[in-house]
C-alpha cells in the first residue's frame, strides 16, 4: 500500500527503518550517509533537513540518534516530498514533519527554531543542457545555491545551533567564507577520500552559530563506495 510504480523499499543501515526510493527520481548516495554519521544529535534536539530528497539524511540520523526530540524534512520536489511522507508514515515516525517548498521559502515561522540542520545540497555550477531536470536539480545550482541555503540556515538555527553539510573538497574554502560570514563559526570538519592516499574529493564540516574560533580537523574518511 506504501509503493507505487517504480517503487522500490530499501532497509536503512542502523535502526531497523526502511526508505522508499523511486527508479526514475534522485536517489540517495553514500554521501548522505557519511553526513548522519558526521554529526552527533544532542538530547532534544530540534531538527531540519534542507533539501532531503527522499528523506535519507533525516531518517537515517534519526535511526542513530533516537534521542533527539523531532526531524523536519524540508524538499521542494512535490515527489519527493510526498515519497518521504510516506517512508516517515511506514516508519511510524511521529516526530517527523515534511515541509514542501524551497529552502529560500521556508517560513518565519522556522525562524531560530532548530538547534540542528543537516544538508546535503547540490554541488555543482551551472545549468544541465539535456540531463533530466529532476534529477538535476538534486546535483547543480539550478534552483539554490550553497550561499542561500547557509544564510537561511543562520536565520533558522538558535543562537548556539549547529550547520553540518557535505560538499565537493574544490569548494571548501567558499563554503567556510559564507559559514563565518553568517556567524556560523567552522568548529569540526572531515576529508573524505576514495581510497588511502587519494586526493579528498569531499569535506564534512559543522559550524555553531555565535561560536568562537576554533576548529577541530577530524582523521580522513575512507569510502570506498565513492
Amino acid at each position: 500500500m506504501f509503493l507505487k510504480e517504480d517503487e522500490v523499499l530499501e532497509e536503512l543501515f542502523e535502526g531497523n527503518l526502511k526508505i522508499i526510493q523511486n527508479k526514475n527520481l534522485y536517489r540517495f548516495t553514500s554521501d548522505s550517509i557519511l553526513l548522519s554519521r558526521f554529526v552527533k544529535g544532542k538530547k532534544g534536539d530540534v531538527v531540519a533537513d534542507f533539501c532531503s530528497g527522499s528523506g535519507i539524511v533525516g531518517l537515517h540520523f534519526y535511526a542513530l540518534n533516537p534521542h533527539i526530540s523531532s526531524v523536519t524534512l524540508f524538499e521542494m520536489q512535490e515527489e519527493l516530498a510526498e515519497m518521504s511522507e510516506r517512508s516517515v508514515e511506514l516508519n511510524g515516525l511521529k516526530n517527523f514533519s515534511v515541509v514542501c517548498g524551497r529552502v529560500q521559502d521556508i517560513g518565519k515561522e522556522y525562524t531560530e527554531k532548530f538547534s540542528l540542520i543537516l544538508c546535503n545540497p547540490p554541488y555543482e555550477r551551472g545549468g544541465f543542457e539535456k540531463e533530466d531536470y529532476k534529477k538535476a536539480i538534486c546535483r547543480k545550482e539550478i534552483t539554490v545555491t550553497i550561499s542561500e541555503i547557509i544564510e537561511v540556515a543562520a536565520a533558522k538555527l538558535k543562537f548556539g545551533g549547529r550547520l553540518a553539510l557535505v560538499h565537493r573538497a574544490d569548494r571548501l574554502a567558499e563554503v567556510l567564507f559564507k559559514m563565518k560570514q553568517k556567524g556560523i563559526e567552522p568548529k569540526r570538519l572531515m576529508f573524505v577520500r576514495g581510497k588511502e592516499g587519494g586526493k579528498p574529493y569531499l569535506f564534512l564540516a559543522e559550524g555553531t552559530k555565535g561560536a568562537k574560533e576554533g576548529v577541530e580537523i577530524l582523521p580522513d574518511a575512507i569510502n570506498t563506495k565513492a
